[in-house]
């Protein structure tokens, strides 16, 4: 992909991140941090329990999290597969015969293609994520 496209990829999916975390994850954390410095206010419970009610806490910020990696994980693995197909047309170009300036204008395009196709893809990823988030954190 070139510079410019892998940039552009790069900042929507950085904003997607970032609004994320600010709108979701973090009240996930404050919830995990109130919920462990309550399992360890009473002096009632063993070690083992304290511990058993920690991880408790800690569960669906972990849940949350693995959540975003394995979305985030599945959107690039579409976006490389639509970028191999741009080089492979391409390299079928070339073996078919095509010239060099007219294979890369096509492969540009087609790279463009994907990156805006993917792009455009985000709302509805970030609008998925954060209903399954706002579920989690309940």
């Amino acid at each position: 992909m070139a510079e410019l496209q892998q940039l552009q990829v790069q900042e929507a999916v950085d904003s997607m991140v970032k609004s994320l975390a600010r709108e979701n994850i973090r009240k996930m954390q404050g919830l995990t941090f109130r919920c462990s410095a309550a399992c360890c206010e009473g002096s009632q419970g063993s070690m083992q329990q304290v511990h058993q009610c920690i991880e408790r806490c800690h569960a669906p910020l972990a849940q949350a999290q693995a959540l975003v990696t394995s979305e985030l994980e599945k959107f690039q693995d579409r976006l490389a597969w639509c970028t191999m197909y741009c080089n492979d047309k391409a390299k079928d170009s070339i073996d078919a015969g095509s010239k060099e300036p007219h294979v890369k204008r096509q492969l540009e395009t087609c790279l463009t293609k994907c990156v805006d196709d993917h792009i455009n893809l985000i709302p509805t990823m970030t609008r998925k994520m954060k209903e399954s988030l706002s579920s989690m954190g309940r």
